[in-house]
């Protein structure tokens, strides 16, 4: 089951007649994703692997009466166009693949879908991948690769790290376990949907048992985390591997949101939030499957 999509979403590409938006649609479409169509103004018309071409977003809703995602391909200077076409059109999801957004326009972005009920996951993420049923992005690269990454299971996986995003799926499978589903959060400075907003989703799929994070110093994601845990709202075991734990206050790792200030977001911090709510922190990925076969056998 595992959480957001499934073989029955129905997905679009805004983009999807650029190298990257064709591309990618290849992959999700192959991998069994649900792609109905893609937007390219003018183009209208047109087919990009067997999917229908519209100029807008809205054309397709009226065919198609809603539409569960929409992934962007399109250059960050005019995303904020994109996403608002998205979220006008009712589109329930929006996932824009896209990096290097100015900041202002991401705040605008975020508080225009949250008015309209869309929940915007980024910008920066590469995806979002539910084993054996669909993918959203590119997480995964290829179906040859994702199947050979992520297996599936009951496990929830978060990264914080795109290029690390199949990092604990792999020693996971290793270990014995597969996924429900892998959520790439995004890498901007902002963004429209934490790990905390999803975690109570993965409390609600009876098929995770667990979740398992790749987390990041900066950012205060996973503290919030364990707010969701110390409250009671998600209830499984809580594992996190905390990359760039050597860095010191003040310095970037990794991605821009990463930066760590005033104690808060420093992996110290992390790691004594998640483990006075209750959840569990790991020395190195390989241990995440061990710490989750020793709390899950309780």
């Amino acid at each position: 089951m595992g959480i957001l999509i499934s073989d029955q979403s129905k997905v679009i590409i805004q983009g999807i007649t650029g190298r990257e938006g064709s591309v990618r649609t290849k992959y999700m479409k192959e991998y069994g994703t649900k792609v109905i169509g893609g937007t390219s103004p003018g183009k209208k018309g047109d087919e990009v692997h067997g999917i229908p071409v519209y100029n807008t977003v809205k054309e397709i809703a009226k065919e198609q009466d809603e539409i569960d995602f929409s992934v962007i391909f399109v250059p960050g200077s005019v995303l904020k166009t994109a996403v608002f076409e998205a979220a006008d059109a009712g589109v329930k999801n929006i996932i824009p693949c896209v990096e290097g957004t100015p900041i202002h326009d991401i705040m605008e972005m975020v508080a225009y879908c949250k008015l309209r009920g869309t929940r915007l996951i980024g910008p920066g993420s590469i995806g979002i991948l539910t084993p054996g049923e669909a993918v959203v992005g590119w997480l995964g690269g290829n179906v040859e690769w994702a199947n050979k990454f992520f297996k599936k299971g009951n496990i929830g996986v978060f990264s914080r790290s795109g290029g690390q995003s199949g990092t604990i799926p792999w020693v996971l499978r290793e270990g014995g376990f597969g996924i429900s589903t892998v959520v790439h959060t995004g890498t901007e400075p902002v963004l429209g949907t934490s790990m905390a907003d999803l975690l109570p989703l993965f409390e609600a799929d009876p098929e995770t048992k667990g979740v398992a994070v790749y987390a990041e110093i900066g950012s205060s994601q996973e503290e919030e985390c364990a707010d969701v845990i110390a409250e009671g709202k998600f209830t499984k075991p809580f594992v996190i591997y905390v990359a760039g734990a050597w860095a010191p206050e003040g310095q970037r790792f990794s991605h821009a949101s990463n930066i760590v200030e005033r104690g808060r977001g420093s992996a110290k911090s992390k790691i004594e939030a998640v483990l006075k709510a209750g959840g569990f922190v790991a020395e190195t990925p390989i241990d995440i499957p061990i710490i989750l076969k020793d709390k899950m056998k309780e």
